[in-house]
């Protein structure tokens, strides 16, 4: 994502947590990124850095993983595009921009 959006101000992600369950810390790791609605925690949890358990009570993350299942999306990352479009997995930079650029 950083790397699209280096080269293209024009294009926004919304980004939805979906805790996979083979990872046994990122449920409660998802609720408390969400609880605090904090990219530094988001950041800091993909460079493998301890972030604070948050208690909160937020439903945003069951939401999520809902959504998901009823997409069929079963991995990370995974892309939505605004025409309902859903990509699967990691994808470079430039690919992306490329598949953006087609729909315009």
């Amino acid at each position: 994502m950083k790397k699209v959006l280096e080269k293209r101000k024009d294009i926004v992600f919304y980004i939805k947590l979906f805790p996979l369950k083979m990872h046994k810390d990122a449920y409660w790791k998802s609720k408390s990124i969400a609880c605090n609605n904090s990219m530094k925690m988001l950041e800091d949890n993909f460079e493998k850095k301890s972030i604070p358990k948050d208690d909160c009570d937020t439903k945003e993350i069951d939401d999520n993983i809902k959504l998901a299942e009823s997409l069929g999306i079963t991995g990370t990352p995974a892309l939505i595009m605004p025409d309902g479009r859903i990509y699967s997995g990691l994808m470079p930079a430039d690919r992306l921009i490329e598949i953006i650029n087609r729909r315009k």
